[in-house]
């Protein structure tokens, strides 16, 4: 059997590129192709296969603005060649899913999300905030068509599989798919406790974007009164910078933004240590699923999430942290002094996640291929 896995792009190891590092160790003579390679960014799991990518990669310097180029993607997607392939396992948050399989061949999407810039986000991403009104009015033409196209190719897969009971409600919403759910891997093994003492601190561990709601943290941290360390990079790091270092206002610790500290990427090993030395891990946004709790918990650490979208499959309330019902930072600060307040068992934290492990994702994902292919 002839295997392709097919990736939206290949620019660092976040949690789709955890789920494709699984498929490629359970598919060792797979192709994979992906709209753009950043080669060194991924692991070795991934890199040692065949990689094909789009005419995107041609374009010099093409790392630095191929979100720009997002127009151009499905056209991108739909020229790859996957005539000579079996099985096509797309792994997809934004056009993956669209890839063209062979008229007999099994394809099976694996979505990470529909794409929320073209669906419920648009004003987080492109509104007139954001872009300016001409801007982001040339934007929603774009996205209109692109959200048309997006729901038009959702009967190129022959089976979709969710990260989430949330993003299957939003599969079932916006492509008129039912959805089999299998959680994303955490890699269990890597991330556990050892006996460090956690200090008070709040850690975020985060895409610097506008969904995230990182902005959120920075505020409750400063109510609360807690330093926050922040790891992760991405187009709103200088907004959240100068967001930071405005510390004056009602309720607001003096000199908040001195307490708080961008760290950008950093490897494996810098965030397990900082997971292990945070009071609480903090997720401020609402996450289609959310592997950053399931990593702090892997660690014993106690999360503070939105009571939004997959925390509420992964956090379990007043045991492993606490769920946030209003999105306010007096909210979100309330919890964060409970957390701290609170003597939470580490090992019952960790008992709990070990509940998504790699070996758990690869043999379901495995048993989904079997049963798609003994029914199609």
């Amino acid at each position: 059997m002839k295997v392709a896995l097919v990736h939206d792009w290949l620019t660092g190891m976040r949690g789709g590129e955890r789920v494709l590092e699984v498929l490629c160790e359970r598919f060792p003579e797979a192709e994979l192709f992906t709209l753009l390679h950043v080669r060194g960014s991924v692991s070795p799991a991934i890199e040692r296969l065949p990689i094909h990518t789009s005419a995107l990669q041609r374009l010099p310097g093409v790392k630095h603005y191929y979100r720009e180029c997002l127009p151009l993607f499905p056209t991108l997607i739909e020229r790859f060649d996957l005539s000579r392939f079996d099985l096509v396992l797309s792994t997809s948050h934004c056009v993956a899913k669209s890839a063209v399989a062979a008229p007999n061949a099994v394809h099976i999407c694996y979505c990470l999300t529909p794409m929320r810039y073209a669906w419920d986000q648009f004003d987080a991403y492109f509104g007139p905030q954001r872009l300016g009104r001409p801007a982001s009015a040339a934007m929603r033409v774009v996205m209109n068509r692109l959200a048309r196209w997006d729901r038009a190719t959702a009967t190129r897969a022959n089976r979709y599989v969710a990260i989430s009971h949330y993003v299957a409600g939003r599969i079932r919403r916006y492509y008129n798919r039912e959805a089999t759910v299998v959680y994303p891997p955490v890699d269990t093994d890597f991330f556990h406790p050892d006996p460090v003492v956690p200090g008070r601190g709040a850690l975020v561990v985060s895409a610097l974007v506008p969904y995230k709601r990182v902005d959120l943290a920075i505020d409750a941290c400063r109510i609360a009164g807690v330093p926050l360390k922040i790891v992760g990079d991405g187009p709103d790091r200088g907004l959240l910078e100068r967001h930071a270092a405005n510390a004056s206002g009602p309720g607001k610790v003096a000199n908040a933004g001195d307490t708080i500290e961008f760290l950008g990427r950093l490897s494996d090993e810098e965030v397990r240590r900082l997971y292990r030395g945070a009071a609480v891990v903090i997720l401020p946004g609402e996450e289609d699923f959310g592997i950053v709790p399931l990593e702090a918990q892997a660690c014993g650490r106690p999360v503070v999430a939105y009571a939004r979208g997959g925390a509420v499959e992964t956090v379990v309330p007043e045991e492993t942290g606490y769920l946030v019902d209003d999105a306010s930072p007096a909210a979100f600060a309330d919890a964060i002094r409970r957390a701290l307040d609170r003597k939470f068992d580490a090992a019952a934290i960790r008992r709990h996640a070990e509940r998504f492990g790699r070996a758990r994702f690869g043999d379901e994902m495995e048993a989904v291929v079997r049963e798609t292919e003994r029914s199609w």
